[in-house]
């Protein structure tokens, strides 16, 4: 019997985890904060174009749209990383406070587009249309 997978691992598998990111509100306002921290101060207009954007998936998100919360987050977090990914740094500014906060602005944007396409790509509309 000790082979047999338990009820708690099958619940918890790979694809139920991104899922479960992919739904929860709390990633796109942590990317929207962080690219906020990064973009404020000096001001640069298109970075900062996404933080309005991320902050109106995570309100649709806690409105119900789930699914729609999670095309639109990895949607714009894609693009963000697109746009983050075209500077280069030098070895030494990666480990100060600036590039620790970019770098974990970078993972948290690829979770967001792994998770939150999982979620879009396996969700079911008619399963969030009933629980309204």
């Amino acid at each position: 019997m000790a082979d047999k997978p338990s009820e708690e691992k099958v619940k918890a598998s790979t694809i139920h985890t991104l899922q479960a990111w992919g739904e929860n509100p709390l990633p796109p306002t942590l990317l929207a904060t962080l690219i906020t921290a990064q973009h404020m101060r000096p001001f640069q207009a298109l970075p900062m174009m996404f933080t309005p954007v991320l902050l109106a998936a995570s309100y649709a998100n806690v409105s119900g749209y789930k699914i729609d919360a999670a095309g639109i987050t990895g949607a714009w977090s894609g693009l963000y990383l697109l746009l983050a990914s075209r500077r280069k740094q030098r070895l030494v500014q990666k480990f100060g406070a600036r590039g620790i906060v970019r770098g974990a602005t970078l993972g948290l944007c690829v979770a967001n587009v792994v998770g939150c396409g999982v979620t879009y790509g396996f969700g079911r509309r008619r399963k969030e249309e009933e629980s309204r």
